[in-house]
């Protein structure tokens, strides 16, 4: 929680920086596919028992604030957090990354990517017991402005990878040891510019 408090307030101090800034918050569906090559076997087995991936379905929630502009370039800073569930396990995580948009055509088609870091929580189908270990993703996308205050996400791909809970972490029951989950997630929707 300490972590989303300084965030913030980082953010909002970033907001002071430059009279140019944009920003935007966006609430989006999100799908990722969590895969494994190592199937878990035991009572805490994340992708369920002798399964090596997933599909979580959830939602994205975030803001971007884009304090640099240099020509048809931005950059700027973004936070979102997700929560998903697949197959009944949970899969929550907070980022916070560099982002760096464009505006190269003159239609209102903006490209960005983002390099984005932070904490995963995830939970067994079959447990209780949470685990947070770090997480880390790469984004990229296109937003199409519909309206001065509106842009349509078309579409965003990230890749990442992170540490899940497994019967080799939690419980000391196997010695199984279970790599990074890799994770592969899409998500489109709307963003309110600031």
């Amino acid at each position: 929680m300490k972590l989303r408090s300084l965030a913030a307030a980082a953010v909002l101090a970033l907001a002071t920086v430059a009279a140019h800034a944009q920003a935007g918050l966006y609430f989006n569906p999100v799908a990722i596919r969590v895969s494994n090559s190592v199937a878990d076997v035991g009572p805490a087995a994340f992708l369920g028992q002798n399964s090596t991936s997933q599909v979580f379905y959830g939602y994205d929630f975030g803001g971007y604030y884009d304090f640099f502009h240099s020509g048809r370039l931005s950059a700027g800073l973004d936070v979102r957090e997700s929560d998903l569930h697949a197959n009944n396990a949970m899969l929550r995580s907070f980022l916070v990354g560099g982002r760096v948009s464009a505006k190269p055509f003159s239609r209102p088609i903006k490209p960005y990517a983002q390099f984005s870091f932070g904490v995963s929580t995830t939970k067994a189908p079959t447990i209780t017991a949470h685990v947070s270990k770090f997480d880390y993703a790469v984004y990229g996308g296109v937003d199409y402005t519909i309206h001065k205050h509106i842009d349509f996400r078309m579409v965003e791909i990230g890749y990442g990878s992170m540490t899940t809970i497994s019967s080799g972490t939690y419980g000391g029951g196997s010695n199984l040891y279970v790599p990074p989950a890799k994770q592969l997630s899409f998500s489109s929707g709307l963003v309110f510019c600031f």
